[in-house]
């Protein structure tokens, strides 16, 4: 046993300080990744806690307090068209039981004049605007502000109008693909590999794995967004469905296990952003930008506005 140890130990030990090395100098081993834009200032579903979540109201009154970055989910519906919407079944949103998918565009119904703000329980928005938005239009009206585009579903002709709209209006390097399902996820890349990319949910699993295994600063990356809860917000300005997410203890592990200044300073040195949401109070936005986040997503495009305004966050040299 003692023969074998004299060969381990010394193996073991090279590899993490090599390890520990390319994490905090991983210029040695890979090219950074140079992403047409860097954003600070995300909008969630537009900025929904300020007007009705994903109207063109919303968009702009996120654009009009600076936001570098718009999310949005998107559905097609019967006739074809894509639409901005979270939710494909709109009971939540308009009060009626109905899918996006059964309706055609001209016979959607109006967003409810008071929302429930999903990420800030106890906190509603309103808005003169209560129609549910065409991609097209957000393309067309904010040519110069960035899009994450979410797909839920696996609809590969929904893929594909996304694609071409995106394309129609040069896009491609200032609109992201977003899923938290991998195959989904694959399927966008083939339809539009000039798309810059977020890790999926398994993604961001392995990527947990390699960085605790000491793995990640050896293997190279194609996504350039990393988008993630910080889970500190979670049953206390949101509370999930899931049982288990409800757990206080398993929460406390997950923020101690996901947020870890050195993953998130690694990922940073490697030119990929880190957006943390949906933080929609003061001390949550302070955090994230401690932690390493480069950008918020929140529902309050002029609270964040004002927080950035008083409190310019460090480069990434000054950390």
């Amino acid at each position: 046993m003692s023969n074998y140890l004299y060969y381990i130990v010394p193996a073991l030990g090279g590899y993490t300080l090599t390890s520990v090395l390319l994490l905090r100098n991983p210029h040695l081993l890979h090219k950074k990744k140079q992403t047409a834009f860097q954003c600070q200032h995300i909008s969630h579903r537009g900025g929904g806690g300020e007007r009705i979540e994903n109207t063109l109201e919303a968009f702009t009154n996120a654009v009009d307090n600076g936001t570098e970055m718009l999310e949005l989910d998107c559905h097609l519906t019967r006739d074809g068209q894509v639409v901005v919407s979270h939710d494909e079944n709109l009971l939540r949103e308009t009060g009626h039981d109905i899918n996006i998918s059964d309706v055609d565009y001209a016979d959607l119904p109006l967003y409810k004049d008071r929302l429930a703000v999903t990420f800030y329980e106890g906190h509603f928005s309103t808005g003169k605007d209560r129609r549910i938005a065409l991609l097209e239009d957000v393309l067309k009206q904010f040519p110069h502000t960035a899009v994450n585009i979410e797909i839920k579903e696996d609809n590969e002709p929904l893929i594909k109008k996304v694609s071409d709209l995106v394309k129609k209006y040069d896009r491609e390097s200032t609109t992201v693909w977003a899923s938290v399902k991998s195959h989904i996820m694959k399927k966008c890349r083939a339809e539009n590999p000039d798309m810059p990319t977020m890790f999926t949910f398994r993604r961001g699993l392995l990527l947990l794995l390699m960085y605790y295994t000491g793995l990640l600063p050896f293997v190279p990356l194609s996504e350039s967004f990393l988008q993630t809860y910080m889970p500190s917000i979670i049953n206390r300005t949101y509370t999930p469905s899931s049982v288990l997410l409800r757990n206080s203890f398993l929460i406390k592990i997950a923020d101690k296990i996901t947020m870890r200044k050195s993953l998130l300073r690694h990922l940073q040195l490697r030119g990929i952003q880190i957006h943390l949401f949906v933080l929609n109070e003061e001390s949550d936005i302070r955090r994230a930008f401690q932690l390493g986040a480069t950008g918020v997503m929140t529902d309050y495009p002029s609270k964040l506005r004002r927080y950035l305004d008083s409190n310019p966050t460090p480069s990434l040299n000054d950390q």
